[in-house]
């Protein structure tokens, strides 16, 4: 398998919809909708179920389950959210989508609040996304003037730029009016504008426009990606979308490669299609005469090393290396690059997003974040060590959310494949590949060239900025 040919795309047409003229004009916008509302909710979750459409946000959990779950849940309102707070380093997929494709999410956001009986929708995306913000508050309100999403209200979320406001718990708090702190519950046990307290967070106001108690108000959390594929499996239907990638794991997949390739890009890619091919087809491959040394699925999984690049790219064949898809966001580096550095870098950005609100979350990472430093400069000692491998087994005691469990899995990772240059570290007292490496957290992606946030090398860990 390889990268798909244009006329095979049903996420990323060859050149961005500007008008919902336009995308009712390819042979599948509005028709996903249309087939949704005809058969109805319960038909439309089997369908989707049937597909096995998995949610494309990072953790692949199976879509038509999660939308089923939602709307057996009892409550006053229910709600969609959908959640285009894109921030893992190393993806750009979603924001690439709705430059290119805004009207199909959309549509597919009306589908899910068709399904789940969703009072309102919130389409929540980082602040500084201006012009994806711009194609998506277009797209919702010619939808609306088309008569598409008459009767629902949308509701635009312009949110902050912590990478905690993409987890979905965080996100409502966001939405809320509160900063992106997770909560304990999830979504669909205690959702959006809540008036029962619950362990962990305060109850709100009632929503504008509503009253009486509000209990749990179950909420849909649901990937731009996502929404995006199941417009097309609406339109299309499952069987056709099983004719594309594997049994587990159907479908296509958008993915963004950066770091050390010829080309960064996003581009729309068949599960199933080996690792290395997505590297050489969609990156253009490693400068000439350098091999790749290692690949991360953004900071949330283990490293992939060189002898696993012909791995499938799936939920499957990725968990079978022990390592994980993700959102289809691959950091490559070459052999050129210094493993102990890597490990510092990502160990640096979860503990300076860390929230605090789970001490062995935000102590832990920091402890491992100095110990790498210090293994990195050469400085360190046998305290190095023993805080080092003391922190990395409980920096997850307590936590409401992943941070701490990718904090563990991607440093552990790194330690336990790239031990010998820990060990050459020690040994010479300082770093043998020294390249000044920055955390590959995306501002654009464009004519082949990735723009990194250089802003984010002096984000402190109470979320304010050296130096302003």
């Amino acid at each position: 398998m390889s990268v798909i040919h244009p006329s095979q795309r049903y996420l990323l047409p060859e050149q961005p919809i500007r008008s919902v003229d336009e995308y009712l004009a390819t042979p599948w916008g509005g028709k996903g909708l249309e087939r949704a509302v005809e058969i109805g909710p319960d038909a439309t979750i089997a369908e989707i179920s049937k597909a096995g459409l998995r949610g494309r946000g990072g953790g692949g959990f199976p879509t038509g389950t999660k939308w089923a779950g939602v709307r057996s849940q009892t409550g006053t309102d229910r709600y969609v959210v959908v959640n285009g707070a894109e921030g893992e380093p190393g993806t750009f997929k979603d924001r690439h989508l709705l430059r290119m494709n805004p009207y199909q999410v959309v549509e597919g956001m009306i589908i899910a609040a068709h399904v789940v009986g969703a009072t309102s929708a919130f389409l929540a995306l980082k602040g500084s996304f201006t012009e994806e913000l711009d194609n998506v508050t277009r797209a919702v309100q010619e939808m609306q003037q088309a008569g598409i999403c008459s009767d629902c209200s949308v509701t635009i979320v312009r949110g902050p730029d912590e990478y905690l406001f993409g987890e979905e718990k965080a996100l409502l708090e966001v939405i809320e009016g509160k900063p992106p702190m997770p909560r304990l519950l999830a979504p669909h046990m205690h959702g959006l504008f809540a008036t029962a307290p619950q362990t962990g967070w305060t109850s709100v106001e009632l929503a504008p426009g509503h009253s009486g108690r509000h209990e749990s108000n179950p909420t849909l959390v649901n990937n731009v990606e996502t929404l995006a594929n199941a417009a097309a499996i609406m339109a299309r239907g499952s069987d056709w979308y099983r004719t594309m990638g594997t049994a587990a794991s159907p479908g296509h997949l958008l993915c963004t490669v950066v770091g050390d390739v010829r080309t960064a890009a996003v581009d729309e890619v068949e599960l199933g299609t080996p690792l290395r091919t997505v590297i050489d087809e969609v990156g253009g491959g490693v400068a000439e005469g350098r091999e790749v040394k290692a690949v991360f699925s953004g900071v949330a999984n283990a490293v992939v090393t060189a002898a696993d690049l012909d791995t499938p790219v799936s939920y499957e064949a990725m968990a079978g290396i022990g390592s994980g898809m993700g959102a289809g966001g691959f950091i490559v580096y070459d052999d050129t690059a210094c493993m102990v550095e890597v490990a510092h870098l990502f160990s640096k950005f979860l503990a300076v997003e860390s929230c605090g609100q789970c001490p062995s979350c935000k102590l832990g990472s920091a402890a491992i974040t100095e110990s790498l430093a210090h293994i990195e400069a050469g400085t360190a000692t046998d305290g190095t060590n023993d805080s080092l491998v003391g922190w990395i087994p409980k920096v997850t005691d307590g936590n409401r959310c992943f941070l701490a469990v990718e904090e563990q899995i991607v440093v552990s990772s790194i330690l336990r494949a790239f031990s010998r240059e820990v060990d050459e570290h020690l040994a010479l007292g300082a770093c043998p590949r020294p390249r000044g490496l920055q955390i590959p957290k995306l501002l654009d992606v464009r004519d082949g060239v990735a723009t990194y946030d250089e802003r984010q090398g002096r984000k402190r860990p109470d979320w304010t900025y050296e130096g302003e």
